[in-house]
């Protein structure tokens, strides 16, 4: 089965549908899941040098009971994921785009996975500057990528127009919200949907394949 997951590496509600999706996956340990990490850009003009944490939040939030209220929303959903978040140590919000093309990269080597579990924790964990080509490097060579190789494709220009128009092109075909699944290309969900909704859309996208295979 093909699941295609559309993502932004500064979402943490994409990280806590990472986790719900691996749960579900393994509720339904007959089913052999090929997963697409497919970007979508929240921010597609933010400067390479990415913002300051707190103006950012304040301009896209408004209010610091909203701001709190929101992260706390977030924060609390991903520790029921095993996830502790570090929104304190955050101190710019980045630009997407290279740890966009570093995972773009891994999915050439059967690492995607991998990587985008490394991206996430070094930002929302670790509170890293997932920009950041040094960084990204270390990242990428953790989980397999050949480091001298990496840089290179990083410090060029490789991957960026091709990042913006995938991004383009999840636009185009309504997809607004995030994290959001397709399942073999033809049933889909947005949001970081709870396990037994996720597990249920596996059943019926089997029991299509199951239906096309018979007849």
């Amino acid at each position: 089965m093909r699941i295609d997951v559309i993502f932004d590496t500064i979402c943490p509600w994409c990280y806590i549908g990472k986790r719900r999706l691996e749960r579900a996956l393994a509720q339904r340990p007959e089913i052999s899941a090929e997963i697409r990490w497919r970007a979508f850009l929240l921010n597609p003009e933010m400067p390479a040098s990415g913002v300051d944490r707190q103006t950012y939040l304040e301009r896209k939030f408004g209010s610091a009971y909203r701001i709190q209220r929101i992260l706390g929303a977030a924060s609390l959903a991903a520790e029921a994921e095993n996830i502790h978040f570090n929104f304190d140590l955050m101190e710019r919000t980045p630009s997407s785009i290279n740890s966009h093309r570093l995972i773009h990269l891994a999915s050439l080597s059967g690492c995607q996975s991998e990587v985008v579990e490394s991206v996430f924790d070094a930002y929302f964990v670790q509170g890293l500057d997932i920009s950041d080509i040094d960084i990204l490097c270390r990242l990428g060579a953790d989980c397999g990528l050949d480091p001298l190789e990496l840089r290179d494709y990083l410090l060029g220009a490789a991957g960026v127009a091709a990042i913006r128009t995938e991004n383009a092109h999840i636009h185009r075909l309504g997809v607004s919200g995030i994290p959001c699944y397709f399942f073999n290309e033809r049933y889909a969900v947005s949001g970081a949907q709870d396990v037994e909704i996720l597990t249920r859309l596996l059943d019926i996208a089997r029991e299509h394949e199951v239906e096309t295979a018979a007849a």
